[in-house]
């Protein structure tokens, strides 16, 4: 059993004098991501959407539920594996689609796909990702690996990225729906950083030959506000120089590096996208589609009427909406919509073993994990987030079995119960002048 295993082998370690790589405490470990990161890069990996209320608000709905733990029963044998679209995982979370993973770690998506290699783990490949999907996906070989999509303004881009998933052994494309602009984000805004403009996350766009056409059929139109010509705007344009694919000095004549990041800023989102507009995906490819950020019991029933072979219950994170409602409030109406007719995953919030279980106990067939792995790339490279997944399968199964469940088919809502309301603070009023 993974649980027992992954305990020995920390502890049998320690009398050697080796202790683990990164922080098991999810705070702790994004403390620790945050000393080795810039602090633009950091903040940017960080941040939510306004005050980071969402943010709070996926935390603390985890803390409102409390599991019931069942004693006496055999729960020698564990299994934690789940089937997705036919394929079977080991545990029952995927690595979510996160963008710019060189922010944190100079191997970037190659690391984290090694790790998860080395686990097993599902992974989902960002739009944004730092490397192109085709060499990551040799490097995952029969793991499973799904595609994150952005819809582009331009469907023939769109369909170019969903025929190289495809080919390149991709099983799932996930659409992010709740991203067709970015939030207001206060710490990005803050620091005046967005990498993309910085040419970092744009690998999936560089190696596309559909990109690459639009950069070349037509001369861009000046930005609407042009930089000051200053010290950091030549290092901007160097960066933007050696990110393109095409050697420093040819692109540097070129000037494809800038006209990557600016072509990139007037198509990447596209805030029309309708339901309507689905059909020409689905009518491109015979791989599940599935949407990421629904959040409405209606918006999940119209997923299914619509032929979506699974959704995503997710708030990018806190990312996008201050104020929403965190993910784990939206997931059993979400959940009852859907009637068992397509799988329901959720992310946003997710640190822990117990949140995994809660969020299976409340109808989720698997969570993603966000950040954490980010914070553990940062911290310690391939190996650090290989240690996260590997701690994070062995705290999920250790709760499974220690709350009297042999399997993830017997987490069931009665496993739960919902926390006591806190006393609401007497009010306290002001001293009356004298």
């Amino acid at each position: 059993m993974i649980g027992v295993r992954r305990q020995t082998q920390i502890y049998v370690s320690g009398v050697s004098g080796r202790r683990p790589l990164i922080p098991f405490d999810a705070d702790r470990l994004e403390a620790a991501a945050e000393r080795r990161m810039r602090p633009a890069a950091f903040a940017y990996v960080a941040a939510g959407a306004g005050n980071e209320r969402t943010m709070a608000a996926n935390r603390a709905a985890f803390d409102r539920w409390r599991i019931v733990p069942r004693m006496l029963r055999d729960v020698e044998h564990r299994d934690t594996s789940i089937e997705l679209f036919g394929q079977r995982l080991p545990s029952p979370f995927l690595l979510a689609p996160v963008g710019v993973l060189e922010l944190a770690h100079p191997d970037a998506d190659c690391a984290v796909a090694r790790a998860a290699r080395d686990t097993g783990t599902g992974m989902v490949f960002s739009t944004q990702a730092s490397r192109p999907m085709e060499g990551v996906s040799r490097i995952l070989a029969d793991t499973p690996h799904w595609f994150q999509l952005y819809w582009s303004r331009f469907d023939a881009l769109v369909e170019s990225l969903a025929s190289r998933a495809e080919r390149c052994g991709c099983t799932a494309i996930v659409i992010t729906v709740d991203t067709t602009m970015l939030g207001w984000r206060s710490r990005d805004l803050e620091g005046a950083f967005l990498p993309f403009l910085h040419g970092k996350g744009l690998a999936q766009y560089t190696s596309d030959p559909v990109f690459k056409a639009l950069i070349a059929e037509a001369p861009l139109a000046p930005p609407a506000q042009q930089p000051r010509p200053t010290l950091a705007t030549l290092r901007t344009l160097i960066e933007l120089t050696r990110a393109y694919p095409d050697g420093f000095w040819r692109t540097l004549v070129s000037g494809r590096g800038r006209a990557a990041a600016q072509r990139f800023s007037e198509i990447y989102s596209r805030p029309s996208l309708t339901w309507e507009t689905l059909a020409f995906l689905r009518e491109r490819t015979d791989l599940p589609i599935v949407l990421k950020g629904i959040l409405h019991p209606d918006d999940a029933a119209r997923a299914v009427a619509e032929g979506i072979d699974a959704v995503i219950v997710s708030n990018h994170g806190g990312r996008q909406v201050d104020g929403s409602i965190a993910t784990l409030e939206a997931l059993p109406a979400v959940v009852e919509a859907v009637d068992g007719r397509i799988p329901v995953l959720l992310d946003s919030g997710v640190r822990g073993g117990a949140d995994i279980f809660k969020a299976l106990a409340l109808g989720a067939r698997a969570v993603l994990i966000g950040r954490p792995y980010v914070y553990a790339l940062a911290v310690a490279g391939r190996a650090g987030v290989r240690e996260l997944l590997l701690n994070l399968a062995a705290d999920f199964e250790l709760t499974m079995g220690l709350a009297g469940c042999r399997s993830v088919a017997e987490i069931g809502s009665e496993a739960l119960v919902p926390a006591p309301a806190l006393p609401e603070m007497p009010s306290i009023s002001a001293p009356r002048s004298l």
